[in-house]
């Protein structure tokens, strides 16, 4: 599955990952290779990215994000 965690003004991550875990309005869920489409807007919080290797974390003030083919596309707004 590809991420791409964008701001208006630079790329924040970019890759291929297993899972990514949002801080949706509605509370926290969770992206698995295959996931249904989807399309959701994000609140104050983490992203979290996980691949075989490590995990990052990118916090965000709001965003939304896009969920297709397993291509992830989020526009976030930071702090």
């Amino acid at each position: 599955m590809e991420i791409k965690i964008l701001t208006a003004n630079k790329k924040l991550y970019e890759g291929e990952v297993k899972r990514v875990t949002f801080p949706g309005r509605k509370g926290e869920f969770q992206v698995l290779e295959n996931h249904a489409p989807l399309f959701s807007l994000l609140t104050q919080g983490e992203i979290i990215v996980k691949n075989d290797a490590k995990e990052t974390r990118v916090s965000i003030s709001s965003g939304i994000v896009k969920v297709l083919n397993n291509r992830i596309i989020c526009l976030v707004d930071k702090f």
